[in-house]
């Protein structure tokens, strides 16, 4: 008699998995699923730094204030240039940054300006220094020297009164705090930080300065996420260890859905008899997948839990930091209110052959590199298993391989994510 087929679950092993969601459709109920929080405060301009902004900032005031010179030399009337011939005039003052002339300038008049500085009434260009000589009071220059206009800044050239200077929803770094500086703000209002709470699943992960049995592993993914969350400029909370008992885990549950606006955990979203991460998720929360099409990362979970959004990564480390920075950051900043919530992505050729198989996304871990013509290549960082963190250390980019994709020639272009757009 013929024996029944065994029936059974595709597994991470398998390429092609017809119950994993593909990744755009991963993202679009990840982005419906992870509204903005709500709650404000005012803070001073320099504590904004890495904050998102709750409301547009309108400048005061032109930007520059004043029209003034973009370079040091002489203040002129733009009607006096005309044609090749040498003309000459009298310089009958000095404009300088913060110190302006006070007169008026007549015809065949010039006042000697520096950069910055305000153009006097009756000038409209700057004859450059290098483009004039000095004969005591007088100057000397050829009338295509300049041309009307030329070498000034006008007032309200960069930003005029009235205008925004910076969107809800910007986040302030180095660059905007200059802007906002530049026109007077003293503080802006910025949404709360967002709370996050994380911890790790599995009886197997010991913490730091513990000692370590046969089987048992330092648990690092609480490491990278305390990174990555600190980086992204969230009020974390780090719930530790919890042990793989359906007791603990409820309880790990409770606990981070009452103080947290998001909660992730790592490890205990696959189909081992011990997980009971899915099991509470579908007790206390609500489910909307548990697999992608994806490569390293496939049991990666999202639904919510009370009113927090949760997230269950992977218990392999690099695992853990792919699905971060491809699905749970994005949503983090969406939810911080941020505008732009995904890094850039670019095309470059590779420089030697990648290997893969049809039936997932795959994220591989390259090295962008600069060739001497001024080109970008990349290449992959070896290996690519997803127990290898070392890999995430090596690389400076993720090289991104669509699902029907079944390995890339040296040569041919690649899609490439550079880290410095996620980190």
């Amino acid at each position: 008699m013929s024996q029944p087929a065994i029936p059974f679950d595709p597994s991470c092993m398998d390429e092609y998995d017809p119950n994993s969601l593909p990744v755009d459709e991963a993202l679009r109920r990840i982005d419906a699923g992870a509204n903005p929080i709500s709650g404000t405060e005012r803070v001073a301009l320099r504590a904004s730094l890495g904050r998102v902004l709750a409301q547009s900032v309108l400048t005061p005031i032109d930007v520059p204030l004043h029209t003034n010179s973009a370079m040091d030399g002489y203040a002129v009337s733009g009607a006096a240039l005309r044609g090749a011939q040498p003309i000459e005039m009298r310089v009958v003052g000095t404009s300088w940054a913060g110190r302006p002339y006070a007169g008026s300038v007549a015809p065949g008049e010039a006042v000697r300006i520096m950069t910055g500085g305000v153009m006097p009434d009756g000038t409209d260009t700057v004859v450059i220094q290098e483009r004039a000589s000095v004969n005591g009071h007088t100057i000397g220059f050829a009338g295509d020297a300049a041309r009307a206009g030329d070498n000034v800044r006008a007032a309200g050239e960069d930003m005029a009164a009235g205008s925004i200077v910076l969107e809800t929803g910007s986040r302030i770094g180095p660059a905007e705090l200059g802007m906002l500086a530049s026109v007077g703000i003293v503080e802006v209002t910025v949404r709360r930080r967002l709370r996050v709470a994380f911890f790790s699943t599995g009886d197997e992960l010991r913490s730091l300065g513990e000692s370590l049995e046969p089987g048992s592993v330092y648990d690092s993914n609480r490491y990278t996420l305390f990174g990555m969350l600190t980086r992204l400029g969230a009020e974390i909370i780090d719930m530790g260890v919890v042990p793989d008992t359906r007791d603990a885990v409820q309880l790990a549950f409770g606990e981070a859905s009452a103080c947290a606006d998001a909660v992730i955990t790592s490890g205990g979203v696959s189909v081992g008899e011990a997980d009971f991460v899915k099991e509470t998720l579908e007790s206390q929360g609500e489910v909307n997948f548990w697999k992608i099409a994806m490569k390293p990362g496939r049991p990666l979970a999202f639904g919510h839990v009370s009113d927090a959004v949760f997230f269950g990564l992977p218990g392999n480390p690099v695992s853990v930091m792919v699905t971060y920075y491809q699905f749970v950051q994005p949503a983090l900043r969406r939810m911080m209110g941020e505008r732009e919530t995904r890094p850039p992505r670019m095309h470059v050729r590779t420089s030697v052959p990648l290997k893969k198989r049809s039936g997932r996304v795959e994220f591989q871990r390259g090295v962008l590199k600069s060739t001497p013509d001024g080109t970008m290549t990349v290449e992959s960082t070896g290996e690519q298993g997803s127990g290898i963190l070392s890999s995430m250390h090596a690389a400076n980019c993720f090289i991104i391989l669509p699902m029907e994709n079944d390995g890339v020639g040296a040569g041919e272009l690649v899609e490439v994510e550079p880290f410095h757009g996620v980190m």
